[in-house]
């Protein structure tokens, strides 16, 4: 299902990602200490791009290390950071 990529990206700021800019909008995870981790993903800067398909969805979801429903969890706030660090072998 289809997400608009303001949503995804605000989603994933709010879950301590952080926003790089460059030839795409990059993001990577620091973990709740403030440690960057080798987790990140990324947009496109296309404007025309305004809804992320599945496709690109579920790339994002891989490269965070989550199925795609976990991601929209991630980004529409049912899964904490605390559980998604968890997820990622962060925390025990």
């Amino acid at each position: 299902m289809p997400k608009r990529r303001d949503e995804v990206e605000r989603g994933l700021l709010r879950k301590g990602f952080e926003k790089i800019e460059g030839d795409h909008h990059y993001f990577i995870y620091r973990d709740l200490s403030g440690h960057k981790t080798a987790v990140f993903t990324k947009t496109s800067h296309t404007p025309k791009l305004r809804e992320l398909p599945d496709r690109l969805l579920n790339l994002m979801a891989r490269q965070c290390r989550l199925s795609g429903s976990d991601f929209f969890d991630l980004v529409d706030c049912p899964l904490s950071r605390e559980n998604y660090e968890i997820k990622l072998g962060l925390k025990h």
